[in-house]
């Protein structure tokens, strides 16, 4: 963020100072919700959470040297205390799980007033391009595909893994600072209004919509109510700004006429912007394509796994050319960009020639598709056909649509020929997924359901051979992530980035 002192924080976020001796002392560091992550000069927020309240930690903040502590009452160090009031208090948040009085709300609606004012000072110095994006999946691989691709434009941030929500929004927004050129923002939303809300926080110059699916459509109700809120993006795009639409998407192509920006549009069809042709993957299910854009036309070969990545890469691309990156340099980084987020198709063959696709952070319908069609491609691939399992948990937030949606996994693992089907749970949506499985034409143990991780850890261990492909997916409240972190041999790893429920 950009430095400002105390009292000025203060009048931004209208606070009052408690136990400061020095109004102008200077935040001159990151602002942090967990204490082990602050360093000298840095503001720390009192969050209230599930198992802790940042509040308790406010005097090891400050051990660690931090100037003050944004807070909802008074604890006895350098504080700017925010009150909490009805109109603090958002309709949702990951954030504020145990946040019974309000006192959550209040410090986060003073987070995005901060951050929106650091946002307002460095567009208005010149130096600074918002680029948000949002859709029912691929967000966090486009947007790691568009850091990749700006970057030889200059100095990126973007959020760690799918911290979009808002405490991850506003918290990424203040990692920018005089230097950088680029905020790449995720923008997720479980209701209608709140990518509008997260547009206030940090003004996009440049709008992505992916796709509209059925992500969160227990919250949503249908289809049509996802695509209104997804459009909210496009409308709170300047006039001179640019819309990324996917021409293949029929929802998302008609959010043209709800944005007064310029519309880019990406995709396969005909009468694409910017579009792919003689698509063709490899034995890692990596794409190749041709390129196709107003500067001319070039040869793509992506290092990230997934047909699907074609139209990510897409959106990348224009965002790049719309910032004044040449066709070359945008092939080059979008050749080398990985997957820079954890557990979104980590793929790793194990010493012992097992190929494991780690897909396990989240799942709704459309990316289970397509990544059960990325395990079919790699499994197939090479003069030797290899054997394909996908070991899939629940897919949550589908509402009333769960039994269903759960269903078609089910037979869609059976129409693309998976070799072994694992479902992990006992709940109907699991139990719905493999009787799905059964009578679309599985048989004996093609497809199998056990109770829990451990179970599914066991006949992996059992059964899984050399040459194997195994694919992971659920949506993270699973934790699936162990099982492939067991087949890999990996220590599970402390991915914090994606929490907003440490306040530590």
């Amino acid at each position: 963020m950009i430095e400002m002192t105390l009292r000025e924080i203060a009048d931004v976020v209208g606070g009052t100072l408690h136990d400061v001796p020095d109004p102008q002392a200077r935040v001159t560091g990151s602002v942090e919700f967990d204490s082990r992550r602050i360093g000298s000069g840095g503001l720390f927020l009192a969050l209230p959470g599930e198992r802790s309240d940042g509040h308790d930690y406010a005097a090891a903040a400050m051990a660690s040297g931090a100037v003050a502590v944004l807070a909802a009452r008074p604890v006895g160090v350098p504080a700017i205390v925010v009150s909490p009031t009805p109109a603090t208090v958002p309709s949702r948040s990951v954030a504020l799980a145990g946040d019974s009085d309000g006192s959550g709300a209040a410090v986060l609606a003073a987070l995005a007033a901060l951050a929106r004012v650091s946002v307002d000072r460095l567009t208005a110095a010149g130096g600074l391009t918002v680029v948000g994006v949002t859709g029912s999946s691929g967000k966090t691989s486009t947007k790691d595909l568009l850091a990749a691709v700006l970057a030889p434009l200059g100095p990126v941030i973007a959020p760690p893994g799918s911290f979009n929500n808002e405490l991850g929004h506003p918290w990424t927004a203040l990692r920018a600072d005089a230097d950088t050129r680029f905020l790449v923002l995720e923008m997720s939303a479980r209701g209608p209004g709140h990518i509008a809300a997260l547009a206030e926080v940090a003004p996009p110059k440049i709008g992505v919509v992916l796709n509209v699916g059925t992500a969160h459509l227990g919250e949503f109700g249908s289809r049509e109510a996802i695509a209104k809120t997804k459009g909210e993006l496009v409308e709170a795009l300047p006039a001179d700004g640019v819309a990324v639409l996917n021409a293949d998407d029929s929802q998302v192509a008609a959010m043209a006429s709800r944005t007064s920006a310029p519309v880019t549009t990406v995709g396969q069809a005909a009468s694409a912007d910017i579009r792919a042709t003689d698509i063709h993957l490899d034995e890692q299910a990596r794409a190749g394509f041709t390129l196709h854009t107003p500067l001319g036309s070039t040869d793509i070969r992506l290092a990230v796994h997934g047909e699907h990545q074609v139209g990510n890469a897409l959106s990348a691309v224009a965002v790049a050319l719309a910032c004044g990156a040449d066709l070359e340099t945008v092939a080059t980084a979008l050749s080398g960009a990985t997957a820079a987020s954890a557990r979104r198709m980590d793929v790793r063959t194990t010493d012992d020639g097992i190929t494991v696709v780690n897909d396990s952070y989240n799942a709704n319908p459309d990316s289970v598709r397509a990544a059960l069609k990325a395990l079919v491609t790699m499994s197939r691939a090479g003069a030797t056909p290899r054997r394909s399992w996908a070991v899939l948990g629940e897919m949550g937030e589908l509402g009333e649509e769960s039994v269903i949606e759960h269903d078609r996994i089910g037979r869609l693992a059976v129409r693309l020929d998976v070799h072994r089907l694992i479902v992990v749970g006992t709940g109907r949506p699991s139990r719905a997924m493999h009787q799905g499985a059964v009578m679309e034409g599985s048989w004996g143990e093609e497809s199998i359901l056990v109770p829990d991780i451990g179970a599914a850890i066991a006949l992996l261990d059992d059964e899984v051979e050399t040459g194997d492909v195994v694919l992971v997916k659920a949506s993270k409240s699973v934790g699936l992530w162990e099982v492939a972190e067991h087949l890999t041999s990996a220590a599970p790893a402390d991915d914090r980035r994606g929490s907003t429920e440490a306040t530590q």
